[in-house]
Order: C-alpha cells, then sequence, then structure tokens
C-alpha cells in the first residue's frame, strides 16, 4: 500500500521503490530497537559523541539498505565523517540521522529516525528546498512513519501486514485559537539571551502547553498530530548555530512541516530594507523570517538554529528574539 500510495502523490517509480527500501530499514531497525541494550559501543561519531550501541546498529542497517539501492548514488549520517558512495549510477543522495534522541535511548522514552532526499550526489551551495522527499520514523508505543514527497504530508502505522495509512494529509491549521503548544530547546539559551528567557516565561503566563522531551522527531510529530505548536531550539553567543544538524534534522523536519502547511525559520532575516540579511535590522521594515528551506548547504557538519511549526507561532517567536540569529 505504502508504494502505491507513494505513486499516487507523484512520486517516480525510482523514488518510490527507494522510500519503500527506506521503510524496511525502518521496519528492522523498530524490530532491533526493543532487544538491544542502553550501553555504549566504545565509538565516536563524526563530532566526537560517544555512540549508543543502538546509535551504531541502527547506522549499519541504514547503510547496508542505502549501499545496496540501485537509486542511490551517495548517502551520510550525522555518523560518518564523509559522504558514502553507493550506486555510481544511482539517481538519489541520502542524508539522515539513523537515531534521534539517543540520549533517550537509556531512559526508554520515543526516539525517531529522519531522512532527507535529494537529487543527483552533490548537494554543496544548494538548499533544503530541492530535498524530493522526506520523512520520519517515531518508534514510540506505536512505530509510525511520516512522509511527504511534496504533495501534504501523510502518516503509515505499522502493522503485523505492513505499513498501514493512518492519517491522510497533516495539517497546521494557523488558527490563532487553536490549543497552544510549544516545545523549547536549548533551554541553557535563557542564561544568555534575555530575549529567550522572556519569549519562554511569556509562554508559560499565557498558559502554553509544553510538550519537550529533548528529541526533536516526538516533540515535532507531537506538533504535526496535534496541528498546531511550535518548536524552537535558537543559538546563543557560546553556540551561534546551536547543535542541530542542517541536512541530517533541521532541512527534513522543516520540509515536512512546511509540507504540512507550517512555517519554518532559521532566524535570519531576508530584509527589503537593505540590511542584506545578516545586520541588526527593524522588521517593521520589511525584515521576513528565512525559511530553513533556503539556508545554502555548506559542509555535511553544517548546524544552524531553527523554528518549527504553525506560521503565526513561528513568526512570534522568531519576531520575539530581538537580534537576529548570530547576530549578538
Amino acid at each position: 500500500m505504502l508504494y502505491d500510495y507513494l505513486i499516487e502523490k507523484g512520486a517516480g517509480r525510482e523514488l518510490a521503490e527507494l522510500l519503500l527500501e527506506l521503510s524496511r530499514a525502518i521496519e528492522e531497525i523498530s524490530a532491533v530497537i526493543v532487544h538491544t541494550e542502553t550501553g555504549k559501543a566504545g565509538t565516536q561519531n563524526s563530532y566526537g559523541e560517544e555512540q549508543l550501541a543502538m546509535d551504531k546498529r541502527a547506522d549499519d542497517i541504514m547503510a547496508r539498505y542505502l549501499g545496496g539501492s540501485p537509486y542511490v548514488a551517495a548517502y551520510c549520517s550525522e555518523e560518518l565523517d564523509s559522504l558514502q558512495t553507493a550506486n555510481p549510477d544511482g539517481i538519489f543522495s541520502v542524508f539522515h540521522d539513523p537515531l534521534d534522541g539517543s540520549s533517550l535511548f537509556d531512559v526508554n522514552l520515543s526516539v525517531g529516525t529522519i531522512i532527507g532526499v535529494y537529487k543527483g550526489a552533490d548537494v554543496m551551495g544548494r538548499t533544503p528546498r530541492e530535498q524530493v522527499a522526506a520523512l520520519y520514523a517515531l518508534y514510540g508505543p506505536k512505530t509510525t512513519l511520516v512522509v511527504s514527497v511534496g504533495a501534504g504530508v501523510h502518516e503509515f502505522l505499522l502493522t503485523e501486514g505492513g505499513w498501514k495509512l493512518e492519517s491522510e494529509s497533516l495539517r497546521l491549521s494557523g488558527d490563532a485559537k487553536a490549543k497552544k503548544y510549544f516545545a523549547p530547546g536549548n533551554l541553557r539559551a535563557t542564561l544568555e539571551r534575555e530575549d529567550y528567557f522572556k519569549l519562554v516565561t511569556e509562554m508559560m503566563r499565557e498558559q502554553y502547553t509544553l510538550r519537550y522531551s529533548g528529541g526533536m522527531v516526538p516533540d515535532v510529530n507531537h506538533i504535526l498530530k496535534k496541528g498546531s505548536g511550535v518548536f524552537m531550539y535558537p543559538g546563543m553567543p557560546s553556540a551561534p548555530q546551536g547543535k542541530l544538524r542542517l541536512l541530517y534534522e533541521c532541512g527534513p523536519l522543516a520540509y515536512l512541516i512546511e509540507q504540512a502547511g507550517g512555517a519554518s525559520s532559521d532566524g535570519e532575516c531576508e530584509c527589503a530594507g537593505g540590511c542584506g540579511g545578516g545586520g541588526a535590522c527593524a522588521r517593521a521594515q520589511g525584515c521576513q523570517a528565512r525559511s530553513v528551506l533556503d539556508v545554502k548547504i555548506t559542509s555535511l557538519t553544517q548546524k544552524t538554529p531553527v523554528f518549527l511549526g504553525g506560521e503565526v507561532e513561528v513568526r512570534r517567536v522568531v519576531e520575539a528574539l530581538s537580534k537576529i540569529e548570530g547576530q549578538y
């Protein structure tokens, strides 16, 4: 059913078959995750972070499927330190976080897999808007797959009989009267940014419902399923770009959020008033928050601040942060 549905939504045969293979990798990760110990693997990823055994297993599973696909020219994950060549005749490149939220694994909270797909092997100088598909899997009480090929966002449930359509065309309502949810990441930034401290405090006083697990996939999934809310992860003077990766996390999730009618931003501005998108300027002069989908890719390890959710909420958050991201 998944393959037929992807074809119906406009994915070509090659892309649909690649996504079907990725769904099989997700099925295997879902099965393995239940029986894998929470201990460390004794290895480090490309960022020098110590890997859990499940980090390594999930990355190995993804590599096996991607490396053997006739449609994949190249792939990389945040666990690897370089782009991996697959099939020289491949059509697509795939970038993924095999186990997002792995720090939650040893306390048995939900984790996920995030995937972005581009045409061609080279993505340097391009933007996440050029993705031809994005998806994530959530491993919780149920395993679900949320996917877009550029025609809305759709959720599938893993059942004994395979993937079953659970929710068609997930949407962020944009209704200002909808119940308010917020997921304020990087709360350490409140020590260095008075504007972020003020914003979080205001949201609490306005009785926003807190939904923050520390895992990007479950928190963004909550916003998509509820149809409203905002996920926030700003930079701060000691870490201007935050810690979340453009290729493996922010780009794919921004694609899904915008396909669902929401908005994304890295907090930078695209100014009609002449600031050039980098200086301190008044938003009243015509500044608009830049979409994460329009951030130019410059490296495999690139990080970015990120705000995801309903359009009204994202606009409010970006405007409340009184200085342009990265300009402290």
